[in-house]
């Protein structure tokens, strides 16, 4: 059986759960073979109540690591997460209008878990008009899609839905807009939407907050369902199964943090 390649373009994040660790560690349960660019390293600090700091790396070196990947293709499928600053979104860009990869996952990730700081706010123009457009899927979250499509925060369905639709309207052909526990409702709710119909991912809300790294391991997950010729609706349900497992036997990794356990849907 041929092993797939797959490719995150993100963030590292230091304590293990979320960004491209998170990413990586998707990509094997799925059985492909994960490949990284670091974009950017994300650290924490255990004496201010876990607050988050954000190092970018060099524009020189994220072209040097794209270079290298790229060497290590074909590429079915790739993803990205945090860019971090406008010019590695432009880089981002234009690996992408080379063809080279078939099928592209954008994770517009603005804001860090536990932070309320956007990361800037420049970058969502950049996104809108350079990566948005050649998604094969985007996965925002409910922040992120009022944000791409500039519309006030989201609180119900409908509101999902006009939100949607406004951001196929900048070209992406799939958009998965994860609700979560943003909704006042029993249930955590995400919208898939390919253009023509809308279809509701449903599941029971999981107390308890060890759900760190839950949307880059989504996002993740539907990379490599469609690294595995899933439809990019199968890989939705799929990745929403798979993150259900991972936040249902998430665990207390600090004080601070409970991650996700990426390996529960494939020991399930």
């Amino acid at each position: 059986m041929e092993i797939q390649r797959v490719l995150t373009v993100a963030g590292s994040d230091t304590s293990g759960g979320a960004g491209l660790q998170a990413d990586l560690k998707t990509f094997e349960e799925y059985g492909t073979y994960g490949i990284s660019v670091v974009t950017s390293i994300v650290t924490m600090d255990p004496a201010n109540f876990w607050h988050h700091d954000v190092f970018p790396i060099a524009e020189s070196i994220i072209e040097k690591e794209l270079a290298t990947a790229l060497a290590c293709g074909p590429f079915k499928a790739m993803k990205t997460g945090m860019l971090g600053t406008v010019e590695t979104i432009e880089q981002v860009s234009r690996m992408l209008e080379t063809g080279a990869i078939e099928q592209i996952v954008i994770d517009p990730v603005m804001v860090c878990k536990g932070e309320t700081e956007v990361l800037q706010p420049e970058n969502v123009s950049s996104m809108r008009q350079l990566l948005i457009p050649k998604a094969t899927i985007t996965t925002p979250n409910l922040f992120e899609a009022s944000q791409l499509a500039e519309m006030d925060p989201l609180e119900t369905v409908e509101d999902m839905k006009v939100a949607a639709a406004k951001i196929i309207a900048l070209g992406a052909k799939n958009v998965v807009i994860k609700g979560g526990k943003g909704l006042t409702s029993q249930e955590a709710i995400d919208l898939f939407y390919d253009g023509e119909e809308f279809m509701l991912l449903k599941s029971p809300k999981i107390e308890g907050n060890h759900n760190h790294g839950a949307g880059c391991t989504f996002a993740a997950a539907v990379t490599a369902g469609l690294a595995n010729d899933l439809s990019a609706k199968e890989a939705v349900i799929k990745a929403k199964d798979f993150v259900y497992c991972g936040i249902e036997e998430g665990f207390a990794l600090n004080q601070f943090i409970g991650p996700v356990w990426h390996g529960a849907y494939s020991r399930r």
